[in-house]
């Protein structure tokens, strides 16, 4: 498995809105069209304020855990730290202190286990 610190990422929206629709896709989502100006105010606005729906865009099925926010927050400071490369990311989570759920230091495999895991 290649190491792609860009993949790791995941967004979650969490919507109160009695609006709101779970879906995987944009329904409303119009073919890309050239920018090309227009003297119409309001035309080409993706929507109009507070008449279409909230759609949720979920990548999972329940709100992350406080393992998982707490390894999302270790990233971060790794990748701001500099890490490019899996050794070096696998490196600053040790340095960090944050360890697997186990209790055991990261290894590359055990990293890359990990993020399968979570990204499934």
């Amino acid at each position: 498995m290649d190491f792609n610190p860009y993949r790791l990422a995941k967004v979650q929206f969490i919507s109160t809105s009695e609006n709101t629709i779970n879906c995987d896709h944009n329904p409303k989502l119009k073919p890309w069209e050239a920018p090309s100006p227009n003297n119409v105010a309001g035309k080409g606005q993706i929507e109009a304020p507070g008449q279409m729906p909230n759609i949720v865009w979920q990548t999972r099925v329940a709100a992350p855990t406080d393992y998982e926010n707490a390894l999302g927050d270790a990233l971060e400071k790794v990748f701001a730290d500099g890490a490019e490369t899996l050794e070096q990311v696998v490196g600053g989570l040790n340095a960090l202190g944050f360890r697997m759920p186990d209790g055991r230091p990261w290894t590359a495999a055990s990293f890359e286990s990990e993020m399968a895991r979570l990204g499934a």
